[in-house]
C-alpha cells in the first residue's frame, strides 16, 4: 500500500458538550496540493490543531507519512506557519530564522536565506531589524521564509497569504509552483477560492464541524452546476449534509 502523507480517519474533536469535529476522513497524498476550505469557525484550524497534537482528539485517528500523530516522530517532516503568527518581538529576522532551523537541526545558509527573501520581495536589510519594526506584510513573508528554508516534505499553512500585497500573493503563488515541481506536499487553509481553484489538486470543504466535499475544484463546480468554485462552495455548504 502506498503511504500518504496525510490520514484522518473518524476525527471527532468535543470541546464539552460541543463537537467541532463529526468524524472526519480524507487522505492527503504525497506531492498533492490540498486545500482545506469552509467559513469561519468551520472546524478548520481545530483539525491542524489536533494534526499538530496541539489538543487531544476525542475520537478517530490521524497519521503523519504513516505515523500516528501524537508521537513527536510524527512531525519531524513537516514546517508549519499559523494564520495568526507572531514571532518574539525583540529578535531581528535573522535571530528568528536561526532560531527556528536550530529547533529543526537545519544549519543557516545565508545565501539561501537571502534567497527567499528576495523571492518574496523583503528587503535584506529587515534580517538585521528587530521583528518589532515590521509590518504585517513583512512579518508574514518572515513566517514564509524560515518556513520553507527548513526544506519539509510537508509543509500546512494556515492563511499562507494573510496581510500579503498583490505583488507578494503572486510571489507566494511561484514559490508555490517551485514546491510543487520539487515533489513537496502542502496541506492549507484559505478564503480565497479563487486562489484554491488554480493551485490545489484537491480539495476538503468543511462546514460545521462535518465533511461535506472531498475531490477536484472541478468536481465541486460540476457538482453543484457553479460557474466558479465560489459560488459551488455556496451551494455545497446550504445542501443537505452528503457522504463525501
Amino acid at each position: 500500500m502506498s503511504e500518504t502523507a496525510l490520514r484522518f480517519t473518524g476525527v471527532v474533536k468535543n470541546f464539552g458538550r460541543a463537537q467541532a469535529l463529526r468524524g472526519v476522513t480524507f487522505d492527503v497524498a504525497p506531492g498533492e496540493f490540498f486545500g482545506l476550505v469552509g467559513v469561519n469557525g468551520a472546524g478548520k484550524t481545530t483539525l491542524l490543531k489536533c494534526l499538530l497534537d496541539f489538543c487531544n482528539v476525542s475520537g478517530g485517528a490521524i497519521e503523519i507519512f504513516g505515523t500516528p500523530h501524537h508521537l513527536t516522530a510524527a512531525r519531524r517532516r513537516l514546517a508549519f506557519l499559523p494564520e495568526r503568527f507572531n514571532p518574539p518581538y525583540y529578535l531581528t529576522g535573522e535571530d528568528f530564522i536561526r532560531y527556528v532551523l536550530d529547533m529543526q537541526s537545519t544549519p543557516f545558509d545565508r545565501t539561501a536565506a537571502e534567497e527567499i527573501l528576495r523571492a518574496f520581495d523583503l528587503d535584506l536589510k529587515a534580517l538585521k531589524l528587530a521583528v518589532r519594526a515590521y509590518s504585517k506584510g513583512m512579518t508574514q513573508k518572515l513566517g514564509l521564509a524560515a518556513c520553507l528554508l527548513s526544506r519539509k516534505d510537508l509543509y500546512i499553512l494556515d492563511e499562507p497569504a494573510s496581510g500579503l500585497d498583490p505583488k507578494a500573493h503572486a510571489l507566494l503563488r511561484a514559490r508555490f509552483d517551485e514546491l510543487k515541481r520539487q515533489g513537496r506536499t502542502v496541506f492549507f487553509t484559505s478564503h480565497a477560492l479563487a486562489d484554491v481553484a488554480q493551485i490545489c489538486d484537491r480539495i476538503a470543504v468543511i462546514h460545521g464541524g462535518e465533511l461535506r466535499f472531498v475531490g477536484t475544484p472541478a468536481a465541486l463546480c460540476a457538482l453543484h452546476a457553479g460557474v466558479n468554485l465560489e459560488q459551488a462552495f455556496l451551494c455545497c455548504i446550504d445542501s443537505e449534509p452528503q457522504a463525501a
